[in-house]
């Protein structure tokens, strides 16, 4: 009798663990057809929130993507400087925010070939003495924290105290019209955004402090990945997609698109 419900018991492990091997596969499954994707939605047009809602230029792209190579997307929002931590934590899979593509940057995560290129800008009021760059030396200027312009400008000698860093770039563009700050630097397609609602106060001057480029970040606990999302943003070249986008949310102005498969590694700004 011992002998039986020995048998019968070893029976039932055995049948428990098989079903827990054939859930835990089925869940693994169905998690390589799902990412969390992280998004800074204080960067229109590429990431903005209205009442609870995401949308944007990146919003779109990364949802054409994830349909094409049939993802499911869960949407993260967070502070642009706690993207790259979260990718390297793996609470998130890939983070879309305008982000550049730089040697630093590809250090802590993959990137996805570019999507957008992109230079920073000048942004003053139209009554400004400032009339470039080189009138901005003595002058405070307001940008967002942890991004490329803040490197820009400690890379050509400013002092800190003289850069006002906000955790997003609303309250930059604040400074600048209350009197806080005396220019904004950061990316052109945001300027030009802010510039194009704002047409009767301010305006950019100078050309482009840089060029460089967009990418998605990727975790690299996940390097398959990179291939995927490359792939989806192919796709949506091919379809169309992508270039609807620029219809979209830039009216037409093309002069971002990147209609070549560029490799992060050989766009990224060094530092």
């Amino acid at each position: 009798m011992k002998n039986k419900t020995f048998i019968a018991l070893v029976a039932a492990l055995a049948a428990g663990l098989t079903t827990t091997i054939c859930t835990t596969s089925t869940a693994a499954a169905q998690d390589a057809t799902s990412i969390v994707v992280g998004a800074d939605t204080t960067f229109p047009p590429f990431e903005s929130e209205k009442d609870g809602t995401v949308t944007g230029f990146d919003i779109d792209m990364i949802n054409a993507i994830a349909k094409a190579e049939n993802l499911t997307v869960t949407l993260k929002t967070l502070p642009f400087n706690g993207l790259i931590p979260s990718l390297q934590a793996g609470s998130i899979d890939a983070a879309v925010a305008g982000i550049t593509i730089k040697s630093s940057r590809l250090q802590n995560a993959n990137f996805s070939n570019a999507y957008y290129k992109s230079g920073l800008s000048v942004l003053v009021k139209k009554d400004s003495n400032i009339k470039s760059f080189d009138d901005l030396k003595g002058h405070v200027v307001a940008t967002k924290k942890a991004t490329s312009s803040v490197d820009y400008l400690t890379g050509h000698g400013f002092s800190t105290d003289y850069i006002k860093q906000f955790q997003n770039i609303d309250a930059a563009y604040q400074a600048l019209m209350t009197g806080g700050a005396d220019a904004v630097i950061f990316d052109n397609p945001v300027n030009i955004d802010f510039k194009a609602k704002h047409s009767d106060g301010v305006q950019t001057v100078g050309p482009l402090l840089t060029g460089e480029y967009y990418g998605i970040a990727l975790s690299k606990t996940k390097p398959e990945l990179v291939a995927k999302i490359n792939d989806g943003l192919d796709k949506i070249r091919k379809s169309g997609e992508y270039h609807q986008l620029f219809v979209k949310y830039f009216g037409g102005d093309t002069s971002g698109e990147v209609n070549e498969a560029l490799d992060p590694a050989k766009v990224a700004l060094s530092e």
